[in-house]
C-alpha cells in the first residue's frame, strides 16, 4: 500500500489513513487492513485495536458523523481530518479500556505530525469540547425511519427497503447484529481430515475454536489468526463464512460430476466443489485475469489443480465456448450488492443505492438465461448471492422460473445475519425437466 502518512506508524496513525482511503478512494476496508497487517510489525494487541478502531469507525459512521456535526458546524475539513475525528469519537464512545486521556492525546499527535499547527488546534479544540459536553442522543430523533438510520448507521432508502421485506421485530433484530465483529470462519477440506480432527490439530497448536452450528464443514477460529496455522498452509482450511459454505451443500455435487462455477473469484466455492469430486471437474470462469490466477494459486494451495480449470471468460459468452448441456451442476454465485456482508465489509451500505441494485437485478438474471443451455437435462442450475435484500434473491428466481418454465425449484433459503451471527445469504437450487 502506497503510504499517504509515511512517517505515521502508530496504529491511530494506521486507522486514520486506511479510513481516509476507504472515503476517498473507494478501497475496500478489510484489504487495506490486510495490506497494513502485513507489511507493518504491530504486536497482536496492537493488531486487534487496529482492526476494532477500523471496523468500528466505519460500521458506527452515521452515529459518528450525527454526534461530531455540533462540534464542527459545517466548517470545511480535510478528509483525513474529519477521519481522525470519527475515529476519535469512536474510541471514547465505545472502547471502555482505552482511558479518554489516552486517546486526545494520541489524536492529537497524529494531527501535529501530518499537518500545521492550525489543524493541531482545530482538533485539540473539538476533542476538548467534546468531552466537556454531552453528545446529542439519537434516540430522541422524533422520525422514526431516520431514528433507526441514526442509531444503527444504515442508510435509510436500505433501512426502508428492510422494513418492507422483514417487518420492524426483525429489521431491528438484524441492525442489532450487523455492527458486531464478524466470526474467523474457516471450511476444512474433508478430502484431507474430518472436521473434528482439524479443531484438535488447531488447539493443539494454541488455537481457540468452535463447530459451526450451521456448517458441519466449518469451524469458528476465537483465538488466533488461521491464515498462521500448520493447516491453513497446508490447503487443509480455505477462509469462508459458515453461511457461503452451505450453498455448495445444496448442490448435491457427485463425485464424478462436470461442474461449471460461473462467477468464480476468489474461489472458495470452486475449492469446495473440487473437495468433493474425484473423477470430476469443476470448470471456475472470471472476468478478470488476476483473479483467475488467485483461483489456481488457491487451488495449488489446496493440492485441487487437477480438478480445477480456471478460464478468463464472461460468464455471459460461456454457451458460445462449451457445447449444449456440458454440465451436471451449474452454480451462478451472482454479482450482488453484498449487503449479508456488511459486518465483514462495513463501507458497503453508504456505496450501494436503490437504482443500482435494480440494475443488479437485470444483470443477475442475464447471468441465469445464459446457463440455460448449458445445463443437462436432470441437472442443477444453483444460484447464490451475499445478499438479504429480495430483489436480488426471491424475485430473481421468481422472474427466472416464469421465463424458463423448463425449470422446477428444489429449494431455497435465505440466511439473515442475526439468525446465526454469520454472513446474511442465499441460495436456490433448480432442476432442468427438459430441453
Amino acid at each position: 500500500m502506497k503510504r499517504k502518512f509515511a512517517s505515521d506508524h502508530s496504529v491511530r496513525g494506521l486507522a486514520v489513513e486506511i479510513l481516509t482511503r476507504v472515503q476517498q478512494e473507494n478501497a475496500y476496508s478489510n484489504l487495506l487492513l490486510n495490506q497494513v497487517l502485513q507489511a507493518e510489525h504491530l504486536s497482536v494487541r496492537d493488531q486487534a485495536l487496529l482492526t476494532q478502531i477500523v471496523y468500528g469507525s466505519l460500521q458506527h459512521r452515521l452515529t459518528l458523523e450525527y454526534w461530531l456535526a455540533p462540534f464542527i458546524k459545517q466548517k470545511k475539513t480535510l478528509p483525513w481530518v474529519y477521519e481522525l475525528l470519527l475515529a476519535a469519537i469512536f474510541q471514547l464512545q465505545y472502547l471502555d479500556r482505552v482511558p479518554a486521556r489516552a486517546i486526545l492525546d494520541e489524536s492529537i499527535k497524529i494531527a501535529k505530525r501530518n499537518g500545521h499547527d492550525g489543524i493541531r488546534k482545530f482538533v485539540t479544540g473539538v476533542l476538548h469540547a467534546i468531552l466537556r459536553q454531552d453528545l446529542p442522543d439519537p434516540t430522541k430523533i422524533k422520525d422514526p425511519l431516520q431514528r433507526l438510520s441514526v442509531c444503527y448507521s444504515l442508510p435509510e432508502w436500505l433501512l426502508q427497503q428492510l422494513l418492507n421485506e422483514n417487518g420492524q421485530d426483525k429489521t431491528v433484530a438484524i441492525l442489532q447484529t450487523i455492527n458486531q465483529p464478524p466470526h474467523q470462519a474457516v471450511r476444512v477440506n474433508q478430502s484431507q481430515l474430518t472436521t473434528a480432527a482439524a479443531k484438535e490439530q488447531l488447539e493443539a497448536d494454541g488455537f481457540t475454536c468452535d463447530f459451526s452450528p450451521l456448517s458441519p464443514v466449518s469451524l469458528i477460529i476465537k483465538h488466533g489468526f488461521a491464515s498462521q496455522s500448520k493447516l491453513f498452509k497446508s490447503g487443509a482450511l480455505v477462509f469462508q463464512d459458515e453461511s457461503a459454505a452451505q450453498v455448495v451443500d445444496g448442490m448435491q455435487v457427485q463425485p464424478t460430476d462436470h461442474v461449471l462455477d460461473a462467477c468464480a473469484a476468489p474461489g472458495g466455492k470452486t475449492l469446495q466443489i473440487a473437495d468433493q469430486l474425484t473423477s470430476g471437474v469443476v470448470t471456475a470462469l472470471d472476468i478478470h485475469q488476476h483473479k483467475v490466477k488467485l483461483i489456481e494459486e488457491n487451488a495449488a494451495r489446496c493440492g485441487f489443480s487437477a480438478k480445477v480449470a480456471a478460464i478468463c471468460l464472461d460468464a455471459r459468452q460461456a454457451a458460445a465456448k462449451f457445447p449444449p448441456a456440458s454440465f451436471d451442476k451449474i452454480l451462478v454465485d451472482a454479482p450482488c450488492s453484498g449487503i449479508g456482508l456488511v459486518r465483514r465489509k462495513p463501507e458497503i451500505r453508504y456505496r450501494k443505492t436503490a437504482t443500482g441494485i435494480r440494475n443488479l437485478q437485470q444483470l443477475q438474471l442475464g447471468l441465469l438465461a445464459s446457463m440455460v443451455p448449458l445445463v443437462k437435462t436432470g441437472g442443477r442450475l444453483t444460484y447464490s448471492t451475499c445478499t438479504i435484500l429480495q430483489s436480488e434473491n426471491d424475485q430473481v428466481i421468481a422472474a427466472f422460473l416464469q421465463q424458463h418454465p423448463e425449470f422446477k425449484l428444489l429449494s431455497k433459503k435465505t440466511i439473515l445475519p442475526d439468525e446465526f451471527d454469520s454472513d446474511g445469504f442465499f441460495m436456490a437450487s433448480l432442476e432442468k425437466m427438459q430441453d
